[in-house]
């Protein structure tokens, strides 16, 4: 039995579905555990876009739990220990989600979005044009599109709904919403963690220029990185070979297709626009490449 080339979504009855994200779509098990399957879709300006992009969510899956292994040192994960056949015994349902579904322990999230800026580009370049600043964080002058700031810098955003934007907000926000405690664990948990991955990832030829990372903390209030880790769909990948100062370089990641959404007569609402199968399989090329680079592992 081979699985679909691409997913858009998935039907699995004997789980009770929970919920669709931009990407994701998770199941309930039971009052512990559930399973997130890794779409095809792919989510531009906050937008789910009408067309996946073949074997993404696989790429996205394995790229998310070789990080959870490397960065286990760091902090523990929602990876829990029961395999996809236990909890999908039927082999029909099970080859529709297989490779792309992780079976993960229930964690209460925390309500940012924990964003780390390694480079000035996208709206941290924009933003620097008008102010001076990123996220009112102040910059020195004289920086260029795509200069790697001195420090990284943590912006940490609110959770959109789905179609909806996600709003930057103050370090003392996070505070507010979280506690001081956990505001801070956050933000340092954050930038260590980009600062190891960025590291690793430059010595494979990947210059990661900013991502998101999501938190959840356990009964205990342990905090436990959740959702997905440094993936494409979670961060900027340039290729180092081509790094440029003073331009948008190339990516490996979603942002190709952002460019060419630029370029559309589209007011970045939804529904969005169809995108051509030759940006498409672009796409899905550049997420296999960012795999092979970053994993070191040759793919099937």
């Amino acid at each position: 039995m081979t699985a679909p080339e691409a997913l858009y979504e998935s039907t699995l009855s004997s789980l009770k579905l929970r919920a669709r994200g931009k990407v994701r779509d998770i199941y309930d098990i039971d009052d512990k555990h559930m399973l997130i399957v890794a779409t095809d879709r792919l989510s531009a300006f906050d937008v789910i876009l009408p067309d996946p992009i073949p074997g993404k969510g696989r790429v996205l899956t394995r790229i998310s739990n070789f990080w959870f292994a490397k960065l286990h040192h760091i902090m523990p994960n929602h990876l829990s220990n029961l395999t996809l056949e236990e909890v999908l015994p039927n082999a029909t349902e099970r080859v529709q989600v297989e490779g792309r579904a992780i079976v993960v322990k229930i964690l209460k999230p925390l309500p940012v979005e924990a964003i780390v800026r390694g480079y000035l580009i996208g709206s941290g370049w924009k933003d620097y044009l008008k102010s001076g600043e990123v996220c009112g964080i102040k910059l020195p002058q004289g920086l260029q599109q795509a200069q790697e700031l001195p420090e990284a810098i943590y912006t940490p955003s609110t959770k959109a709904a789905v179609d909806e934007h996600d709003e930057n907000v103050s370090f003392e926000q996070t505070v507010k919403l979280m506690g001081q405690d956990l505001a801070e664990q956050v933000r340092d948990a954050s930038l260590k963690i980009y600062k190891e991955a960025a590291s690793y990832a430059k010595d494979r030829g990947i210059i990661i220029a900013d991502t998101k990372f999501e938190f959840g903390i356990d009964d205990a209030g342990v905090l436990h990185l959740i959702d997905e880790a440094l993936t494409p769909d979670s961060s900027r990948f340039w290729p180092a070979d081509q790094y440029r100062l003073g331009i948008s370089p190339p990516s490996f990641d979603k942002q190709y297709i952002r460019d060419y959404l630029e370029t559309l007569d589209w007011d970045k609402t939804a529904p969005g626009p169809l995108l051509p199968k030759e940006v498409t399989a672009f796409c899905a090329e550049k997420y296999r490449e960012a795999e092979v680079r970053l994993t070191q592992e040759t793919l099937n």
